[in-house]
């Protein structure tokens, strides 16, 4: 299909051929029909990918306080590399489309979609300007009949502005200021317009004015016209005196000029709603006489920015939040669908079209401002706008190449492009040939970065590729297992990035898959292939008898409704990521775990996720993890110290370890951070390649799983689970 991506690097656009994306239980798949341009948000996203990186660092300094911590605690090799990953990410463009729907990903739910449904579709990364999207049920609603699709595509634009008059709390009669013509403004004054309110526009633009005023303002002002003392007296002699009770900010400038002339026209203790990005600085003394009360208005509408309402679908009770981003969208769609003259009419806002393959010069036309233009639709093909699907592509490859390791990999995310690639691209025995991921683009972008044969539109399009002998997972955790299990029932090789499981019903799959299929199977446990613990797992071969291991872990804080939280996408970071650690207190045990404890922070924000796990080893030795989110974020991540037969030893971060023993302590490397990524895949790629024995055997890493399993228990019941 095609899609519009921009390099986040360079600033680039290009329209692209990527592969299809499937729906996934709850998402919608949809075949796109018209797609609108934002001129404000989207002209703000691609200005920021074409600034320098400097001038990236200037406009965003809270990242680069979080690379700098980076840099402090991991070394200047690994920022890097994460920066320069993070910088080729392609972006996809769009937030604001219609289409219909072609497929219904998992069981259809009370909602009712159907195949052909025509649907208005909202979310940035989710409606892009692509010829399909995968859309969750919450991000969409059913065009009515009578509306088009050149006017349905300004359906999200349109909720947009609708919350913004909700929080305007504005009233029949009231006299409501917009500062602003363009499309959101210009929608606002036609909901203001229906609503019973008297509406008047405020703009630089004379045609947008006028468009404004036949559109249904009471009054238009330009200001280039209009100083402040005139426009105050003014709107005063409208209002009777009063002012206007409220002012809806759409400018999109540095300026603080919006919030002046809002102090000056605004009635005493009038409402100010900004929406849009604007010079927030305001005459604290005008606004303070006045009483003046100011929100931000948050896209459109509640369910935004919260996980579990647009990415899992939960619904908001109607008798606490009535009006959701669902129900904004649903309502825009209903007032473009009434009589004449008395709906939200959008027509006249379209100032051009474009068809997706011109879609670059409609960006241009919009960034770089060659002629005025407001409303900029992007229009699909017939046979996508009729949801036909592209012939797959034939296998080029029937079998394996002989002695390779010949990869499939599933998931393109950040850490796929980051580390397992480049690593893999290295080593001379690996082909890679396929790749699949929940963005087309992020996909295809890898294949052209990596060299990767051929894209694939689904997993299961990678694990029965007959020419992959290895299938590399590295999706969402709520997906490992069962593409674990069905990657080693057709007979491949598979390397899963952690956590294998999140249940003990998942690990229960992947052992009888194990059993019925006699797989290679390695999980991304990469720290015990550092060099760092390499050479001091041989140095502990020497000694006889217990170890006891303290792990610190300063983990640093998500943010607040991240993913790995989830206990049903993520698990949490105790299985999500504490797994790492529980399997480097394996490896230098050198013992099957027997028990395992946990206790865990009592904190009332979910975003803390602080845990003391304690570990006890068949030959009677003990393992403590401290997991953190606490910390400093600049002070270093990891340290791990053994105790064992006299000797004690120290791995400071993967940048340096150290042994003590005898009385004398000896530096045994120190330099930039290696978590072992590398050695890793070069043991996996060596084991399937050769047909020999998997690098760490497959009990070994249930063992560890299974006991991640068991503390995330433990914390909550405070008992000792016995493996």
């Amino acid at each position: 299909m095609k899609q519009v991506i921009q390099s986040a690097r360079t600033g680039r656009l290009d329209v692209k051929d990527v592969p299809r994306p499937s729906a996934a239980p709850g998402e919608l798949l949809v075949a796109t029909r018209a797609s609108l341009i934002s001129a404000g948000t989207e002209r703000m996203v691609v200005d920021f990918a074409r600034k320098s990186i400097a001038g990236k660092a200037r406009a965003r300094p809270d990242l680069v306080k979080k690379v700098l911590d980076k840099a402090r605690t991991d070394g200047l090799a690994a920022t890097l590399k994460s920066v320069r990953a993070r910088l080729d990410e392609p972006l996809p463009l769009g937030y604001s489309a219609v289409g219909a729907v072609t497929e219904i990903g998992g069981k259809r739910d009370s909602r009712g979609y159907r195949p052909g449904d025509r649907v208005a579709i909202a979310g940035a990364g989710i409606a892009n300007h692509a010829e399909y999207s995968a859309v969750p049920e919450n991000l969409a609603a059913l065009v009515p009949a009578g509306v088009t699709d050149e006017e349905a595509c300004f359906g999200t634009v349109g909720a947009i502005a609708l919350h913004a008059v909700r929080n305007l709390d504005a009233q029949i009669g009231e006299t409501v200021a917009v500062i602003g013509a363009g499309l959101v403004g210009q929608l606002a004054l036609g909901i203001l317009r229906l609503s019973g309110a008297r509406p008047v526009a405020l703009d630089y633009d004379a045609e947008r004015l006028d468009l404004a005023r036949e559109l249904g303002a009471e009054a238009v002002y330009d200001l280039n016209e209009w100083s402040a003392d005139r426009l105050a007296a003014d709107i005063g002699q409208r209002t009777r005196g009063i002012g206007c009770d409220g002012i809806l900010i759409a400018a999109a400038t540095e300026s603080a000029e919006p919030f002046e002339t809002a102090a000056e026209i605004a009635r005493d203790r009038a409402r100010v709603c900004l929406v849009g990005l604007t010079g927030t600085q305001f005459p604290y003394a005008a606004f303070m006489k006045k009483e003046l009360n100011i929100v931000v208005s948050r896209s459109y509408g509640p369910g935004r920015y919260d996980n579990d309402y647009e990415e899992r679908n939960v619904k908001f009770p109607e008798g606490f939040v009535r009006w959701t981003e669902t129900a904004n969208l649903a309502e825009v769609l209903r007032l473009m669908a009434l009589p004449e003259g008395r709906r939200l009419d959008v027509r006249k806002l379209i100032s051009h079209s474009f068809g997706i393959d011109e879609a670059v010069r409609a960006f241009e036309l919009v960034t770089e401002s060659s002629e005025p233009s407001l409303g900029v639709v992007i229009t699909y093909p017939a046979e996508t706008a009729a949801g036909t699907k592209a012939a797959a592509s034939p296998r080029t490859a029937p079998v394996p190449a002989s002695g390779a390791c010949a990869v499939g990999l599933i998931g393109a995310g950040a850490f796929a492009r980051a580390v397992l690639l480049p690593e893999l691209s290295k080593l001379q025995n690996v082909q890679l040939r396929s790749v699949a991921g929940k963005s087309g683009a992020s996909a295809q972008h890898a294949a052209e970065k990596f060299g990767i044969e051929e894209t694939a539109e689904s997993a299961e399009a990678v694990i029965g590729d007959p020419a992959v002998n290895a299938v590399v997972i590295a999706t969402r955790h709520d997906s490992h297992a069962a593409l674990t299990a069905q990657a080693l029932l057709a007979g491949k090789s598979v390397w899963v990035e952690k956590p294998l499981a999140l249940s003990e019903d998942e690990l229960a799959l992947i052992e009888d898959a194990l059993e019925r299929s006699g797989g290679l199977l390695q999980v991304g446990f990469n720290r015990r292939f550092a060099p760092a613990s390499v050479e001091i797992k041989r140095r502990l071969e020497d000694i006889s008898g217990p170890r006891n291991i303290v792990m610190r872990v300063n983990a640093g804080r998500l943010p607040a409704g991240h993913w790995t939280l989830d206990p049903d996408s993520g698990g949490g970071r105790l299985i999500g990521e504490g797994c790492h650690f529980i399997d480097m207190a394996r490896l230098f045990a050198g013992s099957p775990i027997e028990a395992v404890h946990a206790s865990g922070v009592a904190m009332s924000d979910p975003a803390i996720d602080d845990v003391t796990v304690t570990l006890q080893f068949a030959d009677g030795g003990l393992a403590t993890i401290v997991y953190t989110s606490l910390g400093d974020a600049g002070f270093p991540k990891e340290q791990i110290e053994i105790f064992a037969g006299g000797a004690v030893f120290v791995i400071d971060n993967f940048r340096s370890w150290q042994a003590t023993v005898g009385g004398s302590t000896r530096q045994l490397r120190s330099g930039g951070q290696d978590k072992g990524h590398r050695d890793a895949l070069k043991a996996f790629a060596a084991a399937v390649a050769g047909g020999g024995e998997p690098p760490v055997p497959a009990g070994e890493l249930l063992e560890v799983s299974r006991a991640a399993l068991a503390a995330d228990r433990a914390r909550m019941s405070g008992q000792w689970i016995r493996l």
